[in-house]
């Protein structure tokens, strides 16, 4: 899968571009603050109606206009993909090869990608919110009964939540939504081990690609085992949840634990192998979502190079398939020597406009 073409109107700061794009590496060059990783950002809006640095989208349209609009033409395998996304004054629209969305949901995994920010080193020693949003899209992208499955064990999460408040919560009513939740959370259970044992094998071979000798190691702890009786978690912990007016247990309080060499790499790794890590779970979702879709995904790699000298540049992009598009940006005004340069497709971005170099 690569993408032959972004057209952009109004996003950010970005005023009105149109970017041909080239099936291998691309590279976007420019000073701070000119609009590269607004390029990348509009992409991932279009792909996943999510943005990795806000949750509120009219922070995304250009000052003192009402809308932005975003166009991406896509080649899979076996058929092209056109993806249109369209922000108006607090409402927004999506239409695949000209024909409207219903739902925000139906466009996730038409095109897919994979993205990679400085803000990801947050997925190694951030939150355990952030690392399960990173599973929530990363599976929902490769599995439609996955998000099918997340939207309803929020939905009966948040019902039963209202029903904790309640002064005297109705067992009968509260029967029905423990029956849910035990449904619905098994699901996701099942489909998070299956993915972090296959991100697991694939993370740790790109993690040795990049960085040498030290082992990077994956464990999935889910907050309710998989071989649990789900339900008779909730009804032993029935009191609990009614002091606290929350449910306590499930899915909702999952985490991934990463480790360097046995150690958790939130606590003791430094700042450069963090971002490794964080690098190397990345490379994997390519190879995760290659062995569902038969295809790669598209990469973006926002400033990956700032911190990487030209050996550790070359032994990243190395470790990257050549059938693999990707799109990279850079402060760095001039391309480096080495491999993965040689045949890049190189653009300049400034003041919120490109233009092939």
């Amino acid at each position: 899968m690569h993408l032959e073409q972004l057209r952009c109107r109004q996003f950010r700061c970005l005023g009105d571009i149109d970017l041909p794009l080239a099936s291998g590496l691309n590279v976007l060059r420019g000073g701070n603050a000119q609009g590269k990783t607004s390029i990348l950002e509009a992409i991932l809006y279009a792909a996943t109606s999510k943005s990795h640095r806000t949750t509120q989208d009219a922070e995304l349209v250009m000052h003192q206009h009402p809308d932005f609009h975003i166009f991406l033409k896509a080649q899979r395998h076996d058929r092209e993909v056109d993806l249109e996304a369209h922000w108006h004054k607090g409402a927004k629209r999506f239409k695949i090869n000209g024909v409207a969305q219903p739902r925000v949901s139906d466009i996730l995994g038409r095109i897919q990608v994979v993205f990679f920010s400085p803000e990801d080193i947050a997925l190694i020693k951030g939150s355990a919110s952030q690392r399960r949003r990173f599973l929530d899209m990363e599976i929902s992208q490769i599995n439609p009964a996955y998000l099918q499955a997340l939207q309803q064990y929020r939905q009966a999460l948040r019902q039963r939540n209202e029903l904790l408040k309640a002064p005297r919560p109705d067992a009968t009513l509260m029967a029905v939504w423990d029956v849910q939740l035990a449904a619905y959370g098994a699901n996701l259970i099942a489909a998070r081990t299956d993915y972090v044992d296959a991100l697991s094998n694939h993370a740790e071979a790109a993690h040795a690609a990049i960085a040498g000798l030290e082992k990077l190691t994956l464990q999935y702890r889910p907050n309710i085992a998989q071989d649990a009786d789900y339900a008779a978690v909730l009804q032993r912990n029935l009191d609990q949840d009614i002091r606290h007016r929350s449910t306590r247990h499930g899915p909702h309080r999952d985490d991934i634990e990463i480790l360097i060499d046995g150690h958790p790499a939130r606590h003791f790794g430094s700042q450069g192998q963090q971002r490794t890590a964080a690098l190397a779970l990345k490379l994997a979702e390519l190879e995760v979502m290659r062995a569902q879709l038969a295809e790669y995904p598209i990469l973006m790699l926002d400033e990956v190079l700032s911190e990487l000298d030209d050996e550790r540049a070359e032994r990243l992009f190395g470790a990257i398939d050549d059938a693999v598009q990707c799109i990279v940006t850079t402060t760095e005004s001039e391309p480096r020597s080495g491999r993965y340069a040689a045949h890049a497709r190189n653009f300049i971005v400034q003041g919120g406009q490109v233009e092939e170099a």
